[in-house]
């Protein structure tokens, strides 16, 4: 009898999500597309870190952490946002057309805080597309002071 059984990749493999590290609050950025095209992942379990500013957290602050993939090799992602899978801020629409994939509660100065384990591929309904990014949404009334990403990738095998 055969089992199945999940394969983990390497952790923390670095996105880049520069941008993000100096977010104004209410400002959007994408991290640099992840292409995988050559490791076939299934799934990929997103870890993302964020510090608040020294002042102005409100006590009700968040980070939204969104996903958005593609379908043509990595050209476009998500239905009409602007300018996404490459490392830069960007401009959504209200309200998004790409996947709210978790928020990072963020409420109080000088803080780090984190979200892990994040499956990329249930955003898209099972199925990890051949390309993807994260855009980051700040929502904690004030400026981000670090902003950083990985993930680790899943396969499965028959053993």
């Amino acid at each position: 009898m055969s089992t199945i059984k999940n394969l983990y990749g390497t952790s923390n493999q670095a996105i880049a999500v520069t941008a993000a590290a100096t977010l104004t609050n209410n400002s959007q950025a994408s991290s640099a597309a992840v292409d995988n095209t050559t490791n076939l992942f299934l799934d990929a379990l997103v870890s993302v870190k964020i510090t608040t500013a020294a002042a102005s957290t409100s006590a009700t602050g968040s980070v939204n952490v969104y996903a958005a993939g593609t379908t043509d090799g990595g050209t476009t992602y998500g239905g009409g946002e602007a300018n996404m899978g490459t490392d830069h801020t960007v401009t959504l629409t209200a309200p998004p057309n790409i996947v709210l994939l978790g928020v990072i509660n963020a409420v109080a100065n000088a803080t780090t805080y984190w979200r892990s384990a994040l499956s990329v591929a249930q955003a898209f309904g099972g199925t990890l597309p051949d390309h993807w990014c994260l855009i980051l949404e700040n929502k904690t009334g004030a400026t981000l002071t670090a902003a950083t990403a990985d993930y680790q990738g899943v396969q499965q095998s028959v053993v």
